[in-house]
């Protein structure tokens, strides 16, 4: 279900459970950062970046401010009920009530995921480099076994160019990344980051995966997109639980 000014993942989630992925409408942010930039690194006015925060608590009647993370295209997950200060990690997760987990993206892949009995939740930021370096399987680690995940909106397979080090990379994983990459004429590789994840999940035994059916780059008027703009504001997909 899309509302207006943010999605809401269409999963079989629990009831307690509460998730968005915010679009790029609805702020107050100009420029390059029209209008719903919630990242303070980009280079947008502080204010205007914590007026769009406010909107987003309103809006979306938060519990609480959002555990924001210093993202760095890692494999660290971090608890987000046990934080005093910003963390320096890639995936958040809970077990407590009220606490909200969230990531920023702008091309890269945010996935959700919740536990089957809705007492835990977790939200990833995963680019190439995070989901070849493990941070699903991190994240996994510290949830039940029962899990679903959602992908929320990343760049998509026409759109995403890598070199022969990308595809290596997860080759070196695992062959199954394989079938992620399609040849293109320039003699370089097209890779589908949500079959990526979708791979990764399996190998992990994931199977409940939803959504996965976006891309940043082209569709302009909803989502941020680095790749197509590179001075450009941030997405947040944020979950938590009643």
């Amino acid at each position: 279900m899309n509302n207006l000014h943010w999605l809401t993942p269409d999963w079989p989630a629990p009831s307690t459970i509460h998730s968005a992925s915010t679009l790029r409408t609805g702020g107050v942010s100009d420029g390059t950062y029209t209008s719903f930039n919630l990242a303070l690194h980009v280079g947008d006015e502080a204010n205007k970046v914590n007026q769009n925060r406010a909107i987003l608590r309103q809006r979306l009647n938060l519990p609480n401010e959002p555990m924001w993370l210093q993202q760095h295209h890692g494999n660290t997950v971090v608890a987000a009920d046990r934080q005093t200060t910003i963390p320096s990690a890639d995936a958040s997760y809970t077990s407590q009530a009220g606490v909200v987990c969230a990531v920023m993206t702008a091309d890269c892949l945010p996935l959700l995921m919740c536990s089957t009995d809705g007492c835990h939740v977790a939200a990833i930021h995963a680019g190439w480099r995070g989901l070849q370096a493990g941070i699903i399987k991190n994240t996994l680690a510290v949830l039940p076994k029962d899990i679903l995940v959602w992908l929320g909106p990343a760049i998509g397979v026409a759109c995403f160019e890598v070199g022969d080090d990308v595809r290596t990379a997860f080759l070196h994983n695992s062959s199954a990344f394989e079938s992620a990459f399609q040849a293109n004429t320039e003699g370089k590789w097209q890779a589908d980051i949500y079959q990526l994840a979708r791979i990764e999940l399996a190998l992990l035994g994931v199977e409940r995966v939803y959504g996965g059916d976006f891309c940043t780059v082209t569709d302009t008027a909803r989502f941020f997109s680095y790749r197509r703009e590179h001075i450009t504001g941030r997405m947040v997909t944020l979950i938590w639980r009643d």
